[in-house]
């Protein structure tokens, strides 16, 4: 049985994206994003899903630099999964949420429910825990006095909770975009996941400051018709102003027209590397 890890503790969002495409795999739990892709490349699991991008805070950057700066690993497919953040409380005090001394969760999830909890628990104390599943963990541990938590429906399982009120985010078109890597290709399981269609993803290293380069740069997809879904850029880590890039071409890579793009980058006296070409996956 394959080995796949996942940021954890168990019921993260990252957890109910692993759990949603590969069913019946051993899944393996770890602190940090930097120790999930460690795992793949120690061998010590097989393959592992981190989270990339959200859709309102930004690039998730310490997934992109760890994979640039610390080990190389392609990226295998990615999975896009929808946020949604509910508000639980230990069963036995469901009738008393609107009386909690505290609520807990991920600072992200506080940010984004900001609107609920102006509106509706005002005034009661929120606290930022290290993952929307902790805090679905310590409500169920201090089942002695009223705490609430915001997490997933997961969280609510695995814990013992009872969600008490549902999506409580502020906007409902939040998606989080996973990616799996690993050293082997990969089987992705046929289920109730949605296939969106094929990605490649580079990183360009521009030629010496000149005035027009990125320019250049664009221009050699442009005139293939190759559509860019992302263009980002990131620090070198070389001193002030150096700079990659990184592009998300929607389209798998072909013999001819990606490979034509990247000869044109290289002879203009970019570096191009190829993080991957693979397939997107949803799911609702």
């Amino acid at each position: 049985m394959k080995t796949i890890a996942f940021l954890g503790p168990i019921a993260t969002f990252t957890d109910l994206a692993v759990s949603s495409i590969f069913t019946g795999w051993h899944k393996q739990p770890m602190l940090t994003i930097p120790e999930c892709l460690d795992a793949v490349s120690s061998d010590e699991t097989d393959y592992a899903v981190v989270p990339l991008e959200n859709a309102l805070e930004g690039s998730v950057n310490i997934t992109l630099d760890y994979l640039i700066h610390e080990i190389h690993l392609p990226i295998l497919g990615e999975i896009i999964a929808p946020i949604r953040q509910h508000l639980m409380v230990h069963p036995e005090h469901v009738g008393r949420w609107r009386e909690a001394e505290g609520i807990f969760s991920h600072s992200h999830a506080l940010a984004q429910c900001h609107k609920f909890l102006h509106r509706e628990l005002k005034g009661i104390p929120c606290e930022s825990v290290t993952s929307t599943a902790a805090a679905a963990k310590l409500v169920n541990e201090k089942s002695d006095k009223v705490y609430a938590a915001i997490a997933n429906e997961l969280a609510a399982k695995e814990y013992g909770l009872v969600t008490v009120k549902e999506n409580i985010h502020d906007y409902d078109h939040n998606h989080t975009r996973f990616i799996v890597v690993g050293k082997e290709n990969i089987h992705f399981p046929k289920n109730d996941s949605v296939f969106r269609g094929m990605k490649t993803s580079l990183m360009i290293v521009l030629p010496d400051d000149h005035a027009g380069a990125l320019h250049q740069v664009l221009s050699a997809f442009s005139w293939r018709k190759l559509n860019l879904s992302k263009i980002e850029s990131r620090p070198m880590k070389t001193g002030l102003g150096n700079y990659f890039f990184i592009v998300d071409i929607e389209q798998e890579m072909d013999d001819v027209l990606i490979p034509g793009a990247i000869q044109e980058l290289e002879a203009l006296g970019s570096k191009v590397t190829l993080l991957g070409s693979y397939p997107s996956y949803s799911f609702n």
